[in-house]
């Protein structure tokens, strides 16, 4: 490789090594005009087996030095560390992709921070589709956005709102509506599982005219989203069923969302807004 084509490379680093990292990383180190520059990751003894596979092992940097060796931070950590990982990075006038969005909503500030220094935070369409129409039909007028979530019970255990509210969701013969409200108060009942509802409400009308719904459904096996919009420019719905990742909050698709985005950032040619 010559040095003007490391140059040309756009460098990524990677908060987070679970099961969307892992494989953020390992596509990365395909090139395709990036490059895994750097990770941070609590505990480096346990993912030194996978970097050292790795074509072009990464530095292991602490989270607030990976904007210093990146030109993008992808956040694949708790929403606890978001901030952790964003603003350092925002400050230095780089991008951040987050994916713990509903995060985002307690540390809107950070949008305002990446402006003032030049920065930018991204978020990836992640395990919905159609972002493109909602942000296409919020530039007219959008007069409502509905979503409704089914998800097997061992996606949603653990839930803040459950577990505030004592509910049983291990016998459940039959779904349960869980939640009904708007995707502000959806994100702080179910952190690890709402990041697609807050992604639809900043494409669209914001957290606070996103109305969501929550079901504990055992007869599914996939993280159900259905979305529906009405607009003046045009009336869709739209349903994907997300296969469980290693993690079953997370959809697998939500990895692949992430690779896109950044593949695309380096793209000649770009489908869709």
């Amino acid at each position: 490789m010559t040095d003007q084509t490391a140059s040309s490379e756009l460098r990524v680093a990677i908060a987070g090594l679970g099961s969307i990292g892992t494989k953020i990383a390992a596509a990365l180190d395909q090139g395709e005009g990036l490059t895994l520059s750097a990770v941070a990751v609590r505990d480096p003894a346990k993912h030194q087996a996978f970097l050292n596979g790795l074509r072009r092992p990464p530095q292991v940097l602490p989270i607030d030095q990976l904007g210093e060796a990146a030109d993008i931070v992808v956040e694949c950590a708790p929403s606890s560390q978001l901030r952790a990982i964003v603003e350092p990075a925002v400050k230095r006038g780089k991008a951040a992709v987050v994916v713990s969005v509903g995060g985002l909503l307690d540390n809107f500030d950070l949008v305002d921070l990446a402006r003032a220094n030049g920065g930018r935070i991204i978020v990836p369409t992640g395990a919905l589709i159609g972002l493109d129409a909602v942000n296409a039909a919020v530039i007219g007028t959008i007069h409502s956005v509905k979503m409704v979530t089914r998800k097997p019970i061992d996606g949603l255990k653990g839930a803040p709102f459950i577990v505030h509210n004592n509910i049983d969701i291990d016998t459940l013969r039959e779904p349960l509506k869980l939640f009904e409200g708007t995707a502000r108060e959806a994100a702080k009942g179910f952190p690890a599982n709402l990041n697609v509802a807050v992604a639809l409400s900043l494409a669209g009308v914001g957290p606070d005219r996103t109305s969501v719904q929550i079901w504990a459904d055992p007869t599914v096996t996939r993280n159900v989203h259905r979305i529906e919009v009405e607009a003046d420019s045009a009336r869709f719905s739209m349903s994907i069923e997300n296969i469980p990742s290693e993690n079953p909050k997370t959809g697998l698709i939500t990895a692949l969302s992430v690779i896109a985005l950044l593949r695309k950032q380096r793209a000649t040619l770009c489908v869709g807004t």
